[in-house]
Formats: C-alpha cells, sequence, structure tokens
C-alpha cells in the first residue's frame, strides 16, 4: 500500500514546519513541501498528491489561484485551507471552490484530527 501521500504549501517556512508537525502526529504520510504557489503549482504536475494543505496569502500565486487551478484541472485530492485570512467572505468562496475545511492559524492538532476524520483521511 502507498503512502497517503500530502503537499503543504505556505510561504512561511515556520508555518510549513507547525503544519508538517500537526500531520505527523495525526497521520502516516509522505509529505512535500511548496514555499509558493507556483511551487506548489509545478509539483502538483508531477505527482498525485491525496491531501493538499494550501495557505491563501502568498506572493505570486495566491492559494486562491492554486485551488482554481487544482478545480479546473480536475486533480483528485483534498484541499485544506490553513489560513490567518478569517474573513467570512474569503472561508465561502474557498469552500465553494472544493476545499474541503478552513482552519485558521495558528493550526491546533485537535482541528486537523476531526477534519482528516470528517473525511475519512485517518
Amino acid at each position: 500500500m502507498t503512502k497517503f501521500s500530502v503537499l503543504v504549501c505556505d510561504d512561511s517556512a515556520v508555518a510549513r514546519k507547525q503544519v508538517i508537525r500537526c500531520l505527523n502526529d495525526c497521520i502516516a504520510a509522505d509529505i512535500r513541501q511548496a514555499a509558493t504557489g507556483v511551487e506548489a503549482l509545478a509539483l502538483l504536475a508531477q505527482q498525485h498528491f491525496d491531501l493538499v494543505c494550501l495557505d491563501l496569502t502568498m506572493p505570486e500565486l495566491d492559494g486562491v489561484q492554486v485551488l482554481e487551478h487544482i478545480k479546473a484541472t480536475k486533480k483528485e485530492c483534498f484541499v485544506l485551507i490553513i489560513s490567518a485570512d478569517v474573513q467570512q467572505q474569503m472561508q465561502q468562496r474557498v469552500l465553494q471552490l472544493g476545499a474541503i475545511n478552513f482552519i485558521e492559524k495558528p493550526l491546533s492538532k485537535m482541528s486537523l484530527r476531526h477534519t482528516l476524520h470528517k473525511f475519512g483521511i485517518y
């Protein structure tokens, strides 16, 4: 059986490390990192990911644009938004684009575990 694959995309190395730490506590996964939306799209073109953990506020290509690309190219993966941008309008937009959930930064292990469990990921 292949390991569950996860892409963590955030322009903050600290935030990526925190998300990875929480993921490792919740599931056994092969985790890759992207520091930009452009880097995330390049990795998504190269390999399949079961879950993409995505920040919204990034330079060049933001999380919404990455999510729009995932939807437009019909990539089959769960997308979880982890962001400090907690505007209700933004949350509704990403959920309409197909994100499974919106979790506010800083990520808590409990909220991550709840979301993963809700969608049968662990």
